[in-house]
């Protein structure tokens, strides 16, 4: 059964956080770090949230097994800002820069590039409604400015098992499976992830760039939108979102503890769980390609739009909440970010299982 004080959550973002996360942020609203004063007070220019910086640019660091080659920043404005930063920053409007089109948001990161340059997209699945990834190019053109990948799509449940190694430079789009496995962070000259998934709450940003690729900036930018403005001020340009960068640094910390290997392991039980159940019940089904199969996201259907309904419904008062497929796509989506247990994943198994017997006995 579900603990009495609390839903289960399998939200897409904002997500569930781990419970330990959360007592200790609960905490440091009332007295951060014994100092009698709320972490949501603290001055962002002073000593104590630098502390919580350079903390957390440490922990990335370590758990991306980067190198100082690398600079770590904390921004704002979520993807979408960084859809638009990452073309104004470089690719210059006589450039070509290269998209894989594997989804909704991809679409809006090309939909983005094009205000600034030329852009060249080397494969997309829209035709196939994004239920499977596209297929890697076979070439990708040397004097592409940058090539941009999303690695896991919320909204269509599909995620790139292995990252490639290019020639040009590889910027990913991470926010919905960023710490979920092992990945070879050091192939990117730039990636970001919202925090709102598998890092914090909303509110930040995480965005680590290569320095080199920092000399690649094509045009003059307003200081707010130039990602070296931002390094020289230490992710202080503006007021920062103190308690979600700090929230961040709580999760780092839990991620960190917990090993991403584990953490790895633990989220394929989970989407194997869940998966062999849609196989084995009559009622749901997948149309995702089985090879590209999300270990974030399970976008599934039912037998029809009523039977989805009913089956939230059922869900709802059984403690589960929010999933209910993108509006963008329907059916249903159950979200297995880092902060879902196994145990919760047990649980709706065995509320998909009760649900089909009781429907089996209308």
């Amino acid at each position: 059964m579900i603990p009495s004080y609390r839903v289960i959550n399998f939200n897409a973002g904002p997500a569930t956080l781990p419970p330990e996360v959360l007592k200790e942020a609960s905490d440091a609203i009332i007295d951060y770090a014994g100092t009698g004063t709320s972490i949501l007070s603290i001055p962002h220019r002073g000593k104590h949230f630098d502390a919580i910086l350079e903390e957390s640019k440490a922990l990335v660091k370590e758990l991306c097994e980067l190198d100082d080659d690398y600079e770590v920043l904390w921004m704002q404005g979520g993807g979408r800002l960084q859809f638009a930063m990452v073309p104004m920053n470089f690719l210059g409007k006589d450039d070509t820069a290269g998209y894989i089109d594997s989804g909704r948001w991809s679409a809006d990161a090309i939909k983005n590039a094009l205000h600034y340059g030329k852009v060249n997209v080397l494969s997309s699945s829209k035709d196939e409604n994004y239920t499977q990834l596209p297929e890697w190019p076979k070439k990708i053109p040397n004097d592409l400015a940058y090539l941009h990948i999303t690695t896991n799509n919320t909204i269509h449940g599909t995620q790139l098992k292995k990252i490639p190694s290019t020639d040009v430079p590889l910027i990913a789009d991470l926010s919905s499976d960023i710490f979920s496995r092992q990945i070879k962070y050091n192939r990117f000259s730039l990636f970001y992830a919202v925090a709102q998934k598998n890092i914090g709450p909303a509110g930040a940003t995480l965005v680590v760039v290569k320095k080199k690729m920092l000399k690649r900036v094509a045009r003059t930018l307003p200081p707010i939108l130039d990602y070296r403005q931002h390094v020289d001020k230490n992710s202080v340009l503006n007021t920062p979102p103190v308690f979600s960068i700090y929230v961040s640094l709580l999760t780092l910390r839990w991620i960190k503890a917990k090993g991403i290997a584990a953490i790895e392991a633990e989220n394929e039980r989970k989407a194997a769980l869940l998966y062999d159940e849609i196989k084995r019940n009559a009622l749901f089904s997948s149309a995702i390609k089985k090879s590209d199969r999300s270990t974030m996201n399970v976008c599934f259907e039912t037998v029809n739009e009523e039977t989805v309904l009913l089956f939230v419904k059922y869900a709802e008062e059984n403690g589960i909440i929010n999933i209910k497929g993108h509006r963008k796509r329907g059916g249903l989506r159950v979200s297995l970010y880092n902060g879902i247990s196994l145990s919760d994943v047990q649980y709706l198994v065995a509320v998909m299982q009760q649900f089909e017997q009781n429907l089996n006995k209308r």
